[in-house]
Formats: C-alpha cells, sequence, structure tokens
C-alpha cells in the first residue's frame, strides 16, 4: 500500500441511480476527495432486470454530482462484462476496491470482478456490507453470498447484527461502523413552511413513515397502533410517504378496516432528494416499526435533521437509537407503539430528545468510515 494520496475505486451505485445507497456511495467518494485521495465509482449500465426491481423507475431526476468522477460500465447480468470491467480494474492498480454489498443478486457479479481485481497483487478489496442475509430471501442467496465473500480482504458492517451474520460466511476480518449521517439533503426547514410546501395542515402534528414501503417495515404494525392511539386529542395524522414495493391494495383494505381513512395521508412515490428535508421538517417523530432490519438509512436521515425517531429493537436500530434519547425501542407490538406515541405527546418530549441529538450525531460522520477504511486496508 502507498501512502497516501491513495487511489480508490467505489464499486456500484451512483448517479444516474436513486436511492440511499447511491448517495452513501457519492457521499463516500466525496469525503475521501476531502482528505485528499483520488476517487472514482464504477457504477451500472444495467442494475436490475425487471422482475427484480418492483419500482416505477431506477433512476434519479437529481443532478450529477459535477465534483466525482463516475463512470457508468457495469451490468449486473452480462459474464463478458464482469470480465471486462475486472480487467480494466486490475490493469488501473487502485490502492483500495470498496465494494457496497446489499443483495445476494449481485455476488456473481461482484465476485468475478473481485477475483479478476486479486491478480494484480497490489489492490485491497473492502465491502461496505448493507445486509449479509437479505430481509427477502429467494433461492440461491447463499451461494451468490459465498461466492462474493472469498475475494475480499476486509469488511466493514454497518450494523453488529450484519457482522453477526457474516460470521457464518467466513472469519475474514470485519470491522464494525455505523451507517454515517445522510447530510446530503439540505438544511433543515421552519416547520410550518414545510407542512405548507407539501400541503398539509399546519395546525396538525404529523408522524412520519418513510421510504420504501416493504412489508417488513411493519406497516401494518403502525396501523394497528395509530387504531388504539387517540390521535384526535393530540391533533395528529399519520404520513405515509413513499413508494410501495409491496401490495398498496392490502394496506388500503387495512386502512379502511381499521377506520382511519380520514387519519392517514398516502403518497405513493419515490420522494425526490430536494423534497426529503421537507417531510422530516414537517414530522413531529419518525416511525420505522420495522419486524426486521439490520441498519436504516432513514434512521440517518433523521438524525441529520433532529426528528426523534421510534423504532423497533430489531438488528442494528437499537444501536443507533438510544431509548427515551433521541426516541423511543420498543418491541414488534402495536401497543408498545402505541404506548411510546402517547408517551411522546403527552409529555410533550420534542424540545429534550432533539437536545440529545448533538453528541449522538458526532458517532455518525463520514470521516470516521472513510478513516476505518482505509486503516482495514493497510492491515
Amino acid at each position: 500500500m502507498t501512502k497516501s494520496p491513495l487511489k480508490i475505486t467505489i464499486v456500484g451505485p451512483a448517479h444516474p441511480f436513486r436511492g440511499g445507497i447511491a448517495l452513501g456511495n457519492e457521499r463516500l467518494a466525496n469525503e475521501f476527495q476531502i482528505m485528499g485521495h483520488e476517487v472514482n465509482i464504477i457504477t451500472f449500465t444495467t442494475q436490475y432486470p425487471d422482475f427484480l426491481f418492483p419500482g416505477k423507475t431506477q433512476y434519479s431526476t437529481a443532478k450529477a454530482p459535477s465534483n466525482l468522477k463516475i463512470e457508468r460500465k457495469l451490468s449486473s447480468v452480462n459474464p463478458l462484462n464482469w470480465i471486462k470491467v475486472g480487467r480494466e480494474i486490475k490493469k488501473a492498480k487502485p490502492d483500495i476496491v470498496i465494494f457496497r454489498y446489499w443483495l445476494p443478486f449481485m455476488g456473481p457479479c461482484f465476485g468475478t470482478i473481485g477475483r479478476i481485481i486479486k491478480r494484480n497483487k497490489h489492490t485491497k478489496i473492502i465491502t461496505i456490507l448493507d445486509n449479509v442475509i437479505p430481509h427477502e430471501s429467494r433461492i440461491g442467496d447463499k451461494q451468490f453470498t459465498k461466492y462474493f465473500i472469498k475475494p475480499n480482504d476486509g469488511f466493514i458492517a454497518m450494523s453488529r447484527s450484519v457482522a453477526k451474520d457474516l460470521k457464518t460466511f467466513t472469519n475474514t476480518t470485519c470491522l464494525y461502523n455505523p451507517h454515517p449521517l445522510f447530510d446530503n439533503y439540505g438544511p433543515k426547514y421552519n416547520q410550518n413552511a414545510a407542512k405548507n410546501y407539501l400541503n398539509l395542515d399546519v395546525n396538525l402534528k404529523y408522524v412520519l413513515f418513510f421510504g420504501l414501503v416493504r412489508d417488513y417495515k411493519g406497516l401494518d404494525l403502525l396501523l394497528k397502533a395509530f387504531q388504539q392511539f387517540d390521535y384526535k386529542k393530540y391533533g395528529v395524522k399519520l404520513l405515509v410517504a413513499g413508494e410501495y414495493y409491496a401490495n398498496e391494495e392490502e394496506y388500503r383494505l387495512l386502512i379502511d378496516e381499521l377506520g382511519l381513512k380520514d387519519v392517514v395521508i398516502v403518497k405513493n412515490e419515490f420522494i425526490k432528494d430536494e423534497e426529503v428535508g421537507y417531510y422530516f421538517s414537517a414530522a413531529e417523530i419518525i416511525a420505522q416499526p420495522y419486524k426486521s432490519a439490520t441498519q436504516s438509512g432513514v434512521t440517518q436521515i433523521a438524525y441529520h435533521f433532529e426528528t426523534p425517531m421510534l423504532v423497533t429493537n430489531v438488528g442494528g436500530l437499537p444501536e443507533m437509537v438510544p431509548h427515551e434519547k433521541v426516541g423511543y425501542v420498543v418491541e414488534r407490538d402495536p401497543i408498545q407503539i402505541k404506548d411510546a406515541l402517547d408517551n411522546y405527546f403527552t409529555e410533550n418530549r420534542t424540545a429534550e430528545f432533539q437536545a440529545n441529538f448533538a453528541p449522538e450525531k458526532d458517532k455518525f460522520t463520514w470521516d470516521k468510515m472513510a478513516i476505518k477504511v482505509i486503516e482495514l486496508a493497510k492491515k
């Protein structure tokens, strides 16, 4: 390994693809550049085949970052392309290649590229793990993940539950570093201004369920909790903002059955980057009643905007949200979710929780992640 500046290549989603992983890769690349290193990102020409992507589009409407070198070269479904890209990276001899691993489907692609890169006997391969075992399993998951893991020199897990999952596959060194803050979304807005922008009643308060709606995220638990919660007393509505990757009709029927049609506002679309801040600024509290989890980008957006959180005791969420400090940790139970909402609004704990954000946020800086990658690569 050479001394700084290092040559670093990140392989994974980036502009023009949308989503938290793409934004995270771009933010990490930017941090390495701030540190004086030379960085490029290799992203996809084809990321997902249609059968694996339930949304309306894979692409962002935002402008491309002007300060990053992003190259669209990689097809997730073309083995000849994997060989070509692997050879290009092998020849370029970066000091570090960083993969982002979140889905076993990427295992054959990334694993093949990694094996080819290793032949240059110079580049260190480090993977930042979003998941090892996916929330929604498919045939071949374990085999694809095993294939991917072999050429790696080290891993960084963003939750301890993921680090534990990795041990079922390999004893390769794995360090823990929590997911850094999503500080890509601009400043916090005045709450009433944010409500006005979103056409929300400024006289009401809002619990926000944010992000892609998947069954494992427990929206049904939150709806059942809301039915028992005295939302009229507190002047509260539930705002569901995110594109449905689950059966929307089932949730609509549940809303009707629970008598919540006039209480739940549904925005079934992928929220543009430039609008994210309005949702988090308008909300009193973010609800993440997940049935399973590793870590969550939603939590790290909430930290950026200093919006209190209600999470369930699964995966890495309790690591991120100290109970009754910046929010609540409850079990996957509608009664416990309802009780936490009761406590929050009865005791008016917004200011108390917000005052605790500053010291917690210091744990989740991008320079800590960047430094840990470099330290791991040098071992």
